[in-house]
């Protein structure tokens, strides 16, 4: 034990040696704050500061604490010394409310429930209360209950007022909602702390308790905290004040999940005789990278500064490169892992962050086709997440009728009151006849079986099949899905549910939609993503982490991509919008998080046109793009920069814009006038492949779908077309005739 300050650098011997009063330690990225707060408990169990039981530290995931602990026992001899309190807001809470459970009218071996139950018991209380359940979508009012927990408000804490009339409903289910949970002994995760919190407040005989027992209190990632968790904290400190907090301003990026950055930049505030140590050597990252990720946040105006710096030497410069668009983009990726870095690295230590989910469609899409594992942390796989697998049930059953697996998956979503019971009926019925479950459904209709309702919808359900098999033989593919999606509710059920999770969800539906746009028809599309999705899980060896920059928090890697970053995606125009500077300011605390998480190597990319959500109208897709002004505001002496030129043939094939578009937008001009002597000639034009038709470029061309177009390209025996009403297309040259005034 006499050497445990030994491994420490001079600041954070401070951190650890400085026992008595308020501290703030400001670990900036990279600097060794779970090694400070370790070696702090040890420090104080050492010099007989208190016993083992009488620390509090509290931290935000069971990893974390899981590692915390690991290295105390390390530091500690657990078997002769009381181990502290040590684990997540809800864990320890979880154990002081079981202690002091009668207080809020609970027995101790009350149940938590989990998300789907939450949502359950409020659906069962909304038609008990008979309340529009479509109107008021459980899952928004799951958020709105979750949000005033955050905030530390019981139902009678809240007060409406004439603006908040769509909270009334929210704000009554809430209120039956804790006498049902108090009725059944249960509690959910909001009110792990918030039971606690009020036990404190109206209990001054159990808060003296315990903050008596708490003689020290540490907290990890501070600036993570919500308004109830900084309560409970206030709460539970003593007049001793001995509270260490650490954290990093610079790394807050937990808003949407009531998170509040003031939390740390007022801590001197609510304790006067604050002490402030800066861990500021990182022993993460080289100079460069380092420096890129300091000159981006000293762009931000309300945060406490610090001075990161490290001794790994230069590095290599941050490379940035701009992209035709998402597709070469990801082929550009591809390649530098390929070419470059497996030769230096293994795959697991290689990662792209990116913003947003449906970003990685095209990366993962890529390397399905060159055979390069990879692995989605933090989400599902973009053809495995549920509304993806809901929408091509219904395409799939429509293109093939007797798919009972889509049957089966997509006969009660969204909801038609055609239930388990009524399933397995129709299941009897079709193995009796021998029938798919489509064809089962209709001959069941003639029966007396069912229930009338359950008759009424499922008739409205195979009349919508019918009028949908119909429509895919002159409907294109994506104009059948976008059908489909809105007459069989599917996109209102996700619109009327008002939640982060939703949002995200329709958007993965408009990014469905454009990956469509590389295919000509319905079964070309069908075959293309089965092939992609029947991918052998059991992969053994090392593979590329591909996941999103909030879900790579705390994580470290030797190279790091960080795709898309361009205006209205990185920052993302939701966050400019509902929030404006604060928002533009988390963005920027985001993408320092992002440049972070790279030790030796750090690509960062931009497209200059990008296929975001799908058709923004009948005419194109694509959005001309701008680089994300997080570039700009990373000091160019720091970075090296670059536009792709080497793949627009292989793309412009299998892409739908103009080349002259691409040239025009203003993300590549932007770029390209950032580099001096730029040749405009090196800027490729469309080239012409091998001719297997009887068409020529010029020649004006009708399709059956599309209506009449110019080619303006060939390859092979497809064509790149310029419909008049629906833009660009590539179709095979047997789906066209030529145009008789031609």
């Amino acid at each position: 034990m006499s050497s445990y300050l030994n491994s420490l650098n001079n600041q954070q011997k401070l951190a650890v040696t400085i026992t008595e009063g308020p501290l703030q330690v400001l670990a900036g990225a990279g600097s060794g704050k779970t090694k400070v707060l370790t070696t702090r408990i040890a420090h104080l169990i050492q010099e007989k500061k208190c016993f083992g039981q009488q620390i509090l530290c509290v931290t935000f995931t069971n990893k974390a604490a899981n590692e915390m602990r690991e290295r105390v026992v390390k530091l500690v001899n657990s078997k002769s010394v009381a181990f502290p309190w040590l684990g997540t807001f809800h864990s320890i809470c979880n154990k002081m409310l079981r202690r002091n459970a009668e207080a809020v009218g609970l027995k101790p071996n009350f149940t938590i429930i989990d998300t789907l139950d939450q949502i359950k018991l409020i659906k069962n209380i909304l038609e008990s209360e008979n309340i529009d359940i479509k109107k008021n979508p459980p899952k928004q009012i799951a958020y709105y209950i979750d949000q005033w927990k955050n905030k530390s408000l019981l139902p009678e804490d809240i007060r409406l007022n004439n603006k908040d009339f769509n909270l009334s409903n929210a704000l009554k289910i809430y209120k039956v909602y804790q006498k049902r949970l108090q009725i059944m002994n249960c509690v959910d995760f909001g009110d792990l702390i918030l039971h606690v919190v009020t036990i404190l407040k109206k209990f001054e005989d159990i808060k003296k308790i315990y903050q008596k027992n708490f003689k020290y209190i540490l907290v990890d990632e501070f600036q993570d905290t919500n308004f109830v968790q900084n309560l409970w904290l206030k709460l539970l400190t003593s007049d001793r004040e001995n509270i260490c907090v650490v954290g990093d301003d610079d790394q807050s990026i937990y808003s949407w999940r009531g998170a509040e950055v003031k939390n740390i930049l007022e801590f001197k505030t609510n304790f006067k005789n604050t002490i402030t140590v800066k861990l500021e050597q990182n022993y993460r990252s080289t100079k460069n990278i380092l420096s890129s990720a300091t000159s981006l946040i000293s762009n931000n105006k309300d945060r406490l500064t610090k001075e990161i710096w490290s001794d790994l030497g230069d590095g290599n410069k941050v490379k940035i490169k701009s992209y035709f668009d998402g597709v070469s983009e990801a082929n550009g990726i591809s390649d530098v892992i390929e070419q470059y870095l497996t030769s230096k690295y293994k795959l697991n230590s290689v990662s792209i962050l990116v913003r947003a989910a449906f970003q990685t469609r095209e990366l993962e899409e890529r390397f399905i086709k060159i055979g390069l594992p990879y692995r989605i942390i933090g989400g599902l796989k973009f053809y495995e997440r549920a509304e993806i697998k809901d929408a091509l049930g219904y395409l799939r059953l429509i293109n093939q009728s007797n798919d009972d697996i889509s049957f089966e998956r997509i006969i009660n979503t969204p909801k038609r009151s055609i239930g388990n019971s009524s399933l397995k009926k129709i299941h009897q019925y079709a193995r009796q006849k021998g029938l798919s479950l489509l064809d089962a459904s209709q001959e069941i209709l003639k029966e007396n079986i069912l229930k009338p309702k359950t008759v009424k919808n499922l008739k409205t359900f195979i009349t919508n099949m019918i009028s949908w098999k119909k429509n895919s033989e002159s409907f294109d593919h994506i104009t059948l899905l976008e059908t489909v999606l809105d007459e069989s509710g599917y996109t209102s059920m996700l619109k009327n549910e008002k939640t982060p999770e939703a949002d995200a969800k329709l958007e993965n539906l408009k990014e469905l939609k454009a990956s469509m746009k590389s295919y000509t028809s319905l079964n070309e599309f069908l075959e293309n993503i089965s092939l992609q999705t029947a991918i052998d899980e059991k992969w053994d060896g090392e593979k590329i982490n591909i996941m999103t920059i909030h879900s790579a928090k705390g994580l470290e890697f030797d190279a790091v991509f960080l795709p898309g970053w361009e205006e209205g995606l990185f920052p993302h125009q939701k966050s400019i919008d509902e929030k404006g500077a604060d928002g533009i300011e988390e963005e920027r605390r985001l993408a320092y998080v992002a440049i972070t998480r790279a030790k030796q190597e750090l690509y960062i990319s931009f497209a200059n046109q990008r296929k975001f959500y799908g058709r923004q109208n009948d005419n194109y897709d694509f959005y001309s793009s701008i680089q994300s002004r997080f570039i700009d505001e990373i000091d160019s002496e720091y970075t090296e920069i670059s536009i792709d030129e080497t793949s627009e043939d292989d793309f412009i094939f299998d892409q739908d814009y103009s080349v002259e578009s691409k040239k025009n937008s203003p993300g590549w001009n932007r770029l390209k006038n950032n580099i001096k002597n730029s040749d405009e000639t090196s800027i490729k034009t469309i080239t012409l492949s091998e001719n297997l038709t009887k068409y020529t470029v010029g020649e004006t061309v009708i399709h059956e779908g599309f209506g009449t177009g110019k080619i303006i390209h060939i390859d092979g025996n497809k064509l790149l077309i310029n419909f008049n009403e629906q833009g660009e297309k590539k179709v095979i040259d047997k789906f066209v005739t030529k145009a008789v005034n031609d």
